[in-house]
């Protein structure tokens, strides 16, 4: 995943990661896509030499507000193919601020297009195909889609506040494991392929959500599926009793009875909505 291209994503439920399955039309796309944030693959830019590293070298590219690149849509010297610079707009509404690689004029997150995607890997040192565009932006989008959808449910929580929350910015933090990422990995679990914080404003009160990724197992006519834990920060005592309320609700209502999946992986797939258009 491109954290410093896009807002991320990907399917939770109360009980803990929830079974994301994903139709895609080729292993090396979804392959791609699921190594993109792992820290013990490929060339991060803090791992890039001084001369190709922006950050290291004082380079005033970046925007201070989030860290991010403004947008590439220019093709690279060694690309062979062309790509498309259409950017599809999602369905989640932007807050306040704009960063470079948003538009202004959109109420919404807007998604990085196959080029952005595509100079945005390999910034950070991969080999991407261009062929593979296409299926990774897919992928990439729905997924996007599916933390939102799970992120509102915990915000139903709160419709007193506000009926229409919007996400202010977020953060790519593949290498910073949360505490219950840890915890599961000590329990034998395997660790989260990445992470993500969103920062949404609930009516004015700006709300840190943590989403882990893991893969999960394929189904036959799905071979990409995973597992997205989204869930308030326990940051505030207000989050610690949100978590409590959702965890109680799960566990009274019998559904991970007799279940065979560990309490971490306990609900069953679900479909995912198609991309925004």
């Amino acid at each position: 995943m491109a954290p410093s291209e896009c807002p991320v994503v990907g399917s939770n439920n109360v009980g803990g990661r929830g079974e994301f399955p994903i139709a895609s039309s080729g292993s090396n796309a979804t392959s791609m896509f699921t190594r993109l944030a792992s820290p013990s693959a490929g060339k991060t830019e803090k791992d890039a030499p001084a001369s190709a590293c922006p950050i290291k070298n004082g380079n005033t590219e970046l925007d201070p507000k989030n860290n991010m690149f403004p947008p590439n849509q220019l093709p690279g010297p060694d690309q062979r193919v062309h790509l498309s610079t259409t950017r599809v707009a999602s369905t989640i509404p932007k807050g306040d601020f704009t960063p470079q690689h948003q538009s202004k004029a959109e109420p919404v997150w807007v998604y990085p297009s196959e080029q952005m995607f595509y100079n945005a890997m390999k910034r950070k040192g991969w080999q991407p195909s261009e062929y593979d565009m296409p299926s990774v932006i897919a992928i990439h989008n729905v997924v996007n889609e599916r933390c939102w959808h799970e992120i509102l449910t915990w915000e139903r929580l709160h419709t007193s506040q506000t009926a229409s929350p919007t996400l202010n910015r977020f953060e790519g933090r593949p290498k910073d494991l949360s505490p219950k990422a840890r915890f599961l990995n000590w329990m034998g679990y395997k660790l989260p392929f990445d992470r993500h914080d969103w920062f949404v404003n609930r009516g004015g009160e700006e709300v840190r959500y943590v989403i882990d990724f893991y893969n999960a197992k394929p189904l036959p006519d799905q071979p990409v599926a995973m597992h997205l834990d989204v869930r308030p920060a326990l940051d505030s005592v207000g989050a610690v009793f949100d978590r409590m309320r959702m965890q109680g609700g799960w566990i009274a209502s019998g559904r991970w009875f007799g279940d065979s999946q560990p309490p971490a992986a306990a609900e069953p797939s679900s479909k995912t909505p198609e991309p925004a258009s």
